[in-house]
């Protein structure tokens, strides 16, 4: 059940109790020295009006910026400008030492080449055909030293050929002297020699060919071997040699080497039987009989007889032509 009344019957409120004043809070450091320092208020100052009004506080503000551009500007061109100007000058100081430097490697240069030229040989390069040439002018002439040299060379060979000539006549001279020695002793022959029979009238009015020389070489066949022979009793192998040709109005030395220097040397394809072999140490020679045969004096203890030569290392000799 639900109890209504009146404002009258509502209870009445308690009186408030008054508050109990609280302790203070200590203060900090930071909290003193704020509250003993006294409090200063700044009043902002406002720009003072231009003169001149709006129109010309914008103005001066236009000039202020351009002025500020330019020297922005300014600031721009004079950089570049400036690290040239520095690189210049980094240059110019480092040029001096260099160009010293040079200076100093070219004089220590053309010092050299007047000590070389001043103590040593000059040494100049010209083409082959100046140097083989020789040079006359005014009466006067030079003759190349390339010329010197080959009139020297023909002049030393010719000295050579004629004292080996000379030594091989020599030699020769002493071995036909030797042989005849020789003969004399053992020879029991009393013709004529072969010198004799050369410059005879028979000799003079035989007539000359290979197989008549083949012929007349064969009826020695048997002959026995003397060192020296040069006639029937005995031969050697050039005694053999100019005894027959002899009996054809050819005079020919009793020597190997005398022999090859009085003939014809041809080539092997054209010789025929009559022709001389010789060998290339002049140390043997004998009659070509063809087919690779000679006919000769052979050695002491042998005699005369046909045989194959036995060795390559020979020339065909000829004579009467």
């Amino acid at each position: 059940m639900t109890q209504t009344g009146s404002a009258a019957d509502a209870p009445t409120p308690a009186a408030p109790t008054p508050a109990l004043p609280t302790a203070a809070a200590p203060l900090t450091r930071r909290a003193a020295r704020e509250a003993s320092t006294p409090v200063r208020r700044v009043t902002p100052v406002r720009d003072a009006p231009l003169p001149g009004g709006r129109r010309a506080a914008q103005a001066a503000r236009a000039a202020e910026t351009a002025k500020a551009s330019s020297a922005a500007r300014k600031r721009r061109f004079l950089a570049p400008v400036v690290l040239t100007v520095a690189a210049g000058m980094f240059g110019t100081v480092a040029v001096a030492p260099a160009f010293a430097a040079t200076q100093q490697t070219g004089t220590d240069a053309a010092t050299a080449q007047r000590q070389v030229r001043a103590a040593e040989a000059q040494q100049f390069s010209v083409s082959d055909a100046v140097a083989l040439a020789g040079t006359s002018r005014d009466g006067f002439g030079a003759t190349a030293q390339s010329t010197l040299d080959a009139e020297a060379a023909q002049q030393a060979a010719a000295k050579a050929a004629q004292q080996a000539a000379a030594k091989q006549a020599s030699d020769a001279a002493a071995t036909q002297a030797a042989r005849a020695q020789t003969a004399k002793q053992y020879s029991s022959y009393s013709g004529p020699s072969a010198d004799e029979i050369a410059t005879s009238a028979t000799a003079a009015n035989t007539p000359f060919s290979l197989p008549a020389v083949v012929a007349t070489a064969k009826q020695y066949i048997g002959t026995p071997y003397v060192f020296g022979g040069a006639d029937p009793s005995g031969f050697d192998c050039s005694g053999y040699v100019m005894y027959v040709y002899a009996q054809y109005g050819i005079s020919l030395a009793h020597s190997v080497p005398l022999q090859d220097q009085a003939g014809t040397t041809i080539p092997e394809s054209e010789a025929q039987p009559g022709d001389v072999v010789i060998f290339n140490n002049e140390a043997h020679d004998g009659f070509y009989m063809g087919n690779g045969m000679i006919m000769d004096a052979p050695k002491p203890g042998g005699a005369v007889s046909i045989r194959p030569i036995w060795t390559s290392d020979y020339h065909i000799v000829r004579f009467g032509i």
